[in-house]
């Protein structure tokens, strides 16, 4: 594993730890579905930002819809290309610590003035309703309806441009018609496409667990539980005497 990816994967480590779960899953709180719009529209280059390779932390809702607060962090890379002149966009997400993969196709309606988003993971294969919308600024909104284990939901993604190399994205849910639950947070960080994507694909690994894709982590916890069996084994050693 070349050091830049290793130095990356410490940095997002890192900014796990200093960030608590609870302030990361704030925006899970319950808001007003009432901006529910299939109306909102865009500007063709909304999504040319994404072009390349980007590292991200995915913040993942374990159960959704049950009121549940137990969230589930895990990496993924994404590799994006524009096609038609930037009127679809392709990316592919790849999530080493799961192994599987998701794809999602962009097509900007130019008549409409605005995004259809669709996702295609590779655990079904099948092609999910789209949510329609567009940026005003560096904020994106997109809506639609799909269902979940059975439950029809509104569905809203939220994209954040934070800054020319990161990136936030959001899904929530709406059972109900007047609250969202937010049940997927992933955070983006801009990485050079040629240590992270393979033609215009994430490059791929052995599937790891988080320990193994960081492995400074893992050479740390075993420097870690080596000292703890020591400093017991002295203490054992102490009370004999």
């Amino acid at each position: 594993m070349n050091a830049k990816f290793r130095r990356s994967c410490l940095v997002s480590l890192g900014v796990s730890l200093m960030l608590p779960t609870a302030a990361l899953a704030d925006s899970s709180s319950a808001a007003s579905s009432s901006g529910y719009t299939t109306a909102r529209t865009g500007d063709v280059h909304d999504f040319d930002y994404f072009q390349g390779g980007w590292t991200t932390r995915q913040h993942r809702l374990k159960a959704r819809g049950v009121g549940s607060n137990e969230w589930e962090d895990f990496p993924a890379t994404l590799c994006m290309s524009l096609y038609l002149g930037g009127i679809a966009t392709v990316d592919e997400l790849w999530f080493p610590t799961k192994g599987w993969a998701g794809l999602t196709l962009r097509t900007f309606d130019v008549e409409k003035h605005q995004w259809s988003i669709y996702w295609v993971s590779s655990a079904s294969g099948r092609l999910e309703s789209p949510v329609v919308g567009g940026f005003d600024g560096d904020h994106g909104e997109f809506y639609g309806e799909d269902t979940d284990s059975g439950r029809a939901v509104k569905v809203r993604f939220t994209w954040n441009k934070l800054d020319h190399d990161h990136a936030r994205w959001e899904q929530a849910f709406s059972y109900d018609d007047r609250t969202w639950e937010t049940n997927w947070i992933a955070d983006f960080t801009r990485a050079d496409p040629a240590t992270v994507c393979e033609a215009g694909r994430p490059k791929r690994y052995p599937r790891m667990t988080n320990a193994e894709i960081c492995p400074g982590t893992r050479g740390m916890l075993v420097v870690l539980i080596g000292l703890a069996r020591a400093w017991a084994g002295a203490l054992l050693l102490y009370a004999s005497d």
